[in-house]
């Protein structure tokens, strides 16, 4: 529910701009829009919704603090809202992935799994590094954006590094290392392959998603179409 609305927010700012709902879904629907990288990526085990929660949408709030400070009005009122949302869910995650870390095992070994297989998809959704961005350099200009990419990126290693530590996790980078000149935490290479692989539709779940969204769209028809009879019907009085 929480979702859905994020989904409807953002695409009532869009309108704002003169494009209509039915367009902005059809360009999703027939790949001429870009949605984030990190849907592609399949869930195997319980421990995934935890590390979705936590490092994902923290991966998420990152980005979406930084965006309630945008220039576009309509975008910046999105943000607020949904940063109050996402925030529940990335505590929840991270109690969840608490819980299993301390728990028996299997659970430790669930965890840690989740972990791996999710930390580098999440530095993934901050964006290509700010030398091969196409875009950041307008968006910046234009105020649209207020950190870059690697910036955000790097708030958000800095950040869960030490949440993992604190919960007996570990993040799976053997380059990972404090800096204590910079005073940051350095990270290793992303796999970019993976990256752009990923975002021109060639991911893991893809073809699968989109098929799921579509089909989804079309069996709803008959519920969007009873929603405006209705309001046109108390709207008339009836």
């Amino acid at each position: 529910q929480d979702e859905a609305g994020h989904g409807l927010y953002l695409y009532s700012a869009c309108e704002t701009l003169g494009i209509t709902r039915n367009e902005l879904i059809n360009q999703l629907h027939t790949g001429n829009a870009k949605y984030s990288n990190i849907f592609n990526y399949p869930t195997l085990t319980w421990a995934d919704i935890g590390a979705i929660g936590w490092l994902v949408d923290g991966a998420a709030i990152v980005n979406q603090q930084s965006l309630r400070k945008t220039s576009y009005g309509p975008y910046s009122r999105a943000m607020i809202r949904i940063c109050r949302e996402e925030s529940f869910h990335q505590r929840q995650g991270y109690e969840i992935m608490s819980k299993m870390a301390n728990g028996t095992p299997e659970q430790q070994e669930m965890a840690q799994d989740a972990l791996n297989r999710w930390w580098w998809p999440s530095l993934m959704m901050f964006g290509p590094n700010d030398s091969d961005s196409a875009h950041t350099s307008n968006a910046m200009k234009w105020k649209i954006k207020r950190e870059t990419n690697d910036e955000l990126r790097q708030l958000f290693v800095d950040r869960t590094v030490k949440q993992a530590d604190l919960i007996g996790l570990t993040i799976p980078d053997t380059d990972l290392k404090w800096n204590p000149e910079t005073k940051h935490f350095e990270f290793g290479e992303i796999d970019w392959n993976e990256f752009w692989e990923v975002i021109n539709g060639n991911g893991f779940c893809n073809k699968e998603r989109m098929k799921n969204h579509v089909n989804a769209h079309e069996e709803g028809q008959w519920v969007r179409a009873a929603a405006l009879a209705y309001a046109r019907k108390t709207k008339n009085g009836g």
